[in-house]
């Protein structure tokens, strides 16, 4: 029986095999299919877009014509009295002039009711003279708001044609009438007629009024309500024509404005690349309809790459059955693996925290010269006030020893403060703490630890501190971040003739702004993008790692703010954004 199973397996796997490039080579080829189709789309769309542009500038050519007409003397006049058999006959012919040089369809001026009193073809069968437009949309638009727009085939001509028409007004701005052109579109239709390619114009209920190959035209794409088709009667738009709905089943969807689709055209049943292009100014659709790509050279190479792809899983498959257990081995190692990441992830925290905390005694170490120098002034001014104190007590002069112990006591006092709030900027505070405070606190706290250092190097400082200024953070690393934007000023500025120290504080929306300029040269434009990459640095060797901008980014992100750099003048720029937080708890 066993021998049995494994001689049937073997085939069985040869079948499946066999199954699997047969169904590859069909997907690649359908693949290969839709990749051409989606060529020809992209194509079809540029093509589109060419043929919108002829349609759209053959409109705006005559767009003007009736608001410039309407502005005629000659016309307005006529307007205003009962039109004369003789007024009539030089409108009329001034219409006709008119119309053979701007080369438009045909010119025609209604009056306040819709009645047309002078046309273009006044001398032909189908003239417009005498006929009553009023129900027309193009004049009861143009009545209401001064300008109209139509498409509508001619209920005196049996032409179809785009109106549009602008209103005649007097001195007073009444209503008088209305000038209208008609333009007619076969010489588009025509150009458009030459190429391979089917073209419709939809208006906006979905009819088709304009094609460049027979029977496409007045052909419904979307079906039409009750209340369409009542109003298309009394408007007339398509008078006389008969209405043919278009059956368009979709296929394949490739964006909203393009499909294949089968279409059962004048000419029967076929399958269309479908490309539609919205024409918002005047409220119509143009559609491109193109036969789609047969199947090509590249559909069988992408077949047999796919039937090959499929045979190389296949066999990489049964290699990899056969290295099964060392498959086990290697997910145990990637276990392994993850819980060692996920330990140096931890450890990597740590280590950030650590970062942070040697920047800051890093800082601590470049102002220990400048503090030693401020601590050391008034110690030897103390020797000299004890000194004074003994003379004084062995004198006898308790009184003037008293008036003598108030200096010595406030230059204590200020030591004091300045090494206690050393200690505390010493302090590891933990990563994450959040608590309201004023930002104008920890910039003044950062200066009182650089003040020493601003009034050695003789640096002149400008202060613009909105307070108070409320946001949520760590005060120890801000003002961490403060003592490294304020250090780097000053270091830019040690050999600058000029040394000015600009810090303005102001509220930003939604939170507060905080920069420091210097005037200090500025900084290389190809170094604006990295200044705050780690271990950058433009200082020479031994005068920083190039860490400090580099954790002030991170602490500012840290507390939700942002930090950047920019050249301002002759110096450079960074600036600090926080969000606000509520006042009271500051």
């Amino acid at each position: 029986m066993r021998p049995s199973i494994r001689t049937l397996r073997l085939p069985s796997i040869i079948l499946l095999i066999v199954a699997g490039t047969v169904a590859c080579a069909l997907w690649a080829v359908r693949h290969a299919h839709r990749v051409a189709m989606v060529d020809e789309a992209a194509r079809a769309h540029q093509q589109l877009g060419l043929y919108a542009n002829s349609l759209h500038t053959l409109i705006e050519r005559y767009r003007s014509l009736p608001a410039v007409l309407a502005l005629d003397p000659q016309l307005i006049d006529a307007l205003k009295a009962p039109v004369t058999a003789s007024t009539q006959d030089a409108l009329n012919r001034k219409l006709q002039q008119i119309n053979t040089a701007a080369h438009s369809s045909t010119l025609e001026l209604l009056d306040r009711e819709g009645l047309a009193v002078a046309a273009s073809n006044w001398q032909l069968p189908t003239s417009y003279v005498g006929q009553n437009y009023g129900f027309r949309p193009y004049f009861l638009q143009t009545r209401r708001q001064g300008s109209g727009r139509f498409y509508a085939v001619g209920v005196t001509s049996g032409v179809p044609g785009y109106f549009l028409s602008s209103a005649v007004k007097d001195e007073q701005g009444q209503f008088l009438g209305a000038m209208v052109v008609k333009l007619e579109f076969p010489e588009l239709e025509r150009e458009w007629g030459q190429g391979d390619d089917t073209l419709l114009v939809s208006d906006a209920r979905g009819i088709v009024f304009i094609a460049n190959q027979p029977g496409w035209r007045y052909r419904e794409l979307n079906a039409l309500s009750d209340a369409d088709r009542r109003e298309l009667g009394s408007t007339r738009q398509y008078d006389r024509q008969p209405l043919t709905p278009l059956a368009v089943q979709p296929l394949q969807q490739f964006d909203d404005h393009s499909q294949l689709a089968r279409v059962e055209g004048p000419n029967g049943p076929a399958q269309y690349l479908w490309q539609s292009l919205p024409l918002a100014s005047e409220g119509w659709t143009l559609h491109l309809l193109r036969r789609p790509p047969l199947a090509s050279e590249d559909a069988r190479n992408a077949a047999l790459a796919a039937a090959g792809a499929w045979l190389s899983l296949v066999f990489l498959g049964l290699f990899l059955y056969q290295r099964w257990r060392l498959g086990r081995l290697r997910q145990r190692s990637r276990e392994e693996l993850e819980a060692l990441v996920q330990l140096r992830t931890r450890d990597l925290r740590i280590a950030q925290d650590g970062l942070v905390q040697a920047a800051k005694l890093a800082a601590l170490g470049q102002m220990s010269a400048a503090m030693a120098h401020e601590i050391n002034q008034p110690l030897t001014a103390q020797r000299m006030q004890l000194a004074t104190l003994r003379l004084l007590l062995d004198h006898g002069r308790v009184d003037d020893a008293y008036q003598a112990l108030a200096p010595l006591e406030q230059m204590l006092t200020r030591m004091a403060a300045l090494t206690g709030h050393l200690k505390t900027f010493a302090r590891k505070s933990p990563a994450g703490l959040r608590e309201p405070l004023d930002l104008a606190e920890v910039v003044d706290q950062a200066l009182l630890l650089l003040e020493p250092r601003i009034r050695e190097e003789r640096v002149c400082t400008t202060l613009e501190l909105a307070r108070p200024a409320c946001v949520c953070g760590d005060a120890i690393r801000l003002e961490q971040v403060l003592i490294n934007l304020l250090g780097n000023a000053l270091d830019a500025m040690r050999h600058s003739p000029v040394r000015e120290l600009r810090v303005r504080l102001e509220p930003d929306p939604g939170g507060w702004r905080l920069s420091v300029a210097d005037t200090g040269g500025g900084i290389a434009p190809e170094h604006l993008n990295t200044v705050f990459d780690p271990f950058f640095t433009t200082k020479p060797v031994g005068d920083g790692l190039g860490l400090g901008l580099a954790v002030s980014a991170a602490i500012v992100h840290e507390s939700g703010g942002q930090l950047t750099a920019a050249n301002l003048g002759n110096g450079a720029i960074l600036t600090v954004v926080l969000p606000a937080e509520a006042p009271p708890p500051c």
